[in-house]
């Protein structure tokens, strides 16, 4: 059996407004923005060419817990470009730090940010994901049977 992970449930104090920068600041997509039951209200946004989304929710309970906003640290996008991404964000006013290159081995080079509430982010550049996105890693794992996903 797979276990896919597919949506984080991101804490925001303000479902409009975190919308509206992940979609416009970050151009994520939006999957979902509708009441799923009488006073619950779920925003599902999905970043360009990942697997993965946010959920903003609002009334929405959660048995195991409710997580503040501003608290979700070391969330992740991969990009092919850190130079690229960078331009990208600062052009749609993010708040972003400049690219630091901690050793030149492909994947060592970060940037940070936040969103409105505080949840904080890193972009990772990892090159090698031009040539092998990981999309097609993944289906071809599955071609064969399964396996290490590890690039």
């Amino acid at each position: 059996m797979d276990w896919t992970l597919e949506v984080i449930v991101l804490p925001v104090t303000d479902v409009d407004r975190a919308r509206d920068f992940y979609r416009d600041k970050l151009g994520f997509h939006v999957d979902i923005d509708a009441e799923v039951m009488p006073g619950a209200r779920v925003v599902q946004l999905t970043p360009r060419g990942s697997g993965c989304s946010i959920a903003l929710t609002d009334g929405v309970p959660n048995p195991t817990g409710t997580p503040q906003p501003g608290t979700y640290h070391g969330l992740q996008l991969c990009v092919t470009d850190i130079d690229a991404a960078y331009a990208e964000l600062v052009g749609r006013g993010v708040e972003v730090s400049e690219p630091q290159r901690y050793t030149d081995e492909d994947g060592a080079t970060f940037m940070y940010f936040t969103d409105p509430d505080g949840n904080g982010w890193a972009v990772q550049e990892y090159r090698r994901r031009t040539t092998e996105p990981l999309h097609r890693l993944l289906a071809g794992q599955a071609a064969s049977g399964g396996g290490d996903t590890a690039g």
